[in-house]
C-alpha cells in the first residue's frame, strides 16, 4: 500500500524540556464532530495537559480545542477530558510503570494519521533543574560549534 498520510495538529516541545521520556506510545482520541473540525482547523493545544488513567481507561486532561466557529450549539466545552484509546496491555504496563516513582505519562504530539485523531503520549520521568542547565549547556555548545563550522567554511 501507500504510505501513511501524517497530519501535525499541535506539538509540546516543552515536554521535551521538563521531562526525560523513556517509551512513546500512539493512542486513538475520542472526538465529538466540531472538535474534528475544529482540530483539522489545527485548533488545539496541549501545552498545559496531563494524561491519567483511571479505571483502566487513559484520559487528556488539560488538552484545549478550541471551539468551532460554525458550531452553534453542538459545540463541547473546549477543557473536557477526552478519552484515549490504547490497548488493554498497554495499559496494564503503562500502570505498572506509573507505580513506580517519578513516572508521569505527558503528551507530546496530536496529529491525523489516515484520517483519524491520534496523540503520542509519552512515558517520562522528571527533570531535576540541574538536568534542564546541562541541557541548556548542551544546546549552547552545539549553537557556538555550528557557528564556527559556518565561519570557517566561508573563507
Amino acid at each position: 500500500m501507500g504510505r501513511e498520510a501524517q497530519k501535525l495538529v499541535a506539538n509540546n516541545k516543552k515536554a521535551y524540556h521538563d521531562y526525560f521520556i523513556d517509551e512513546n506510545y500512539e493512542a486513538g482520541l475520542v472526538l465529538h464532530g466540531t472538535e474534528v473540525k475544529s482540530m483539522r482547523m489545527g485548533k488545539c493545544s496541549i501545552k498545559e495537559s496531563f494524561v491519567r488513567i483511571e479505571n483502566n481507561e487513559v484520559w487528556v486532561y488539560g488538552m484545549h480545542i478550541s471551539p468551532y466557529e460554525k458550531g452553534n450549539i453542538f459545540n463541547r466545552d473546549p477543557l473536557r477530558p477526552k478519552k484515549l484509546l490504547m490497548h488493554k496491555e498497554e495499559i496494564r504496563k503503562l500502570t505498572g510503570k506509573l507505580a513506580e516513582k517519578g513516572f508521569t505519562l505527558v503528551p507530546l504530539q496530536v496529529y491525523f494519521k489516515d484520517g483519524r485523531a491520534k496523540v503520542e503520549i509519552g512515558l517520562a520521568r522528571g527533570k531535576k533543574l540541574y538536568d534542564k542547565r546541562q541541557d541548556i549547556a548542551k544546546k549552547d555548545q552545539r549553537r557556538e560549534a555550528e557557528k564556527e563550522f559556518k565561519v570557517k567554511n566561508l573563507y
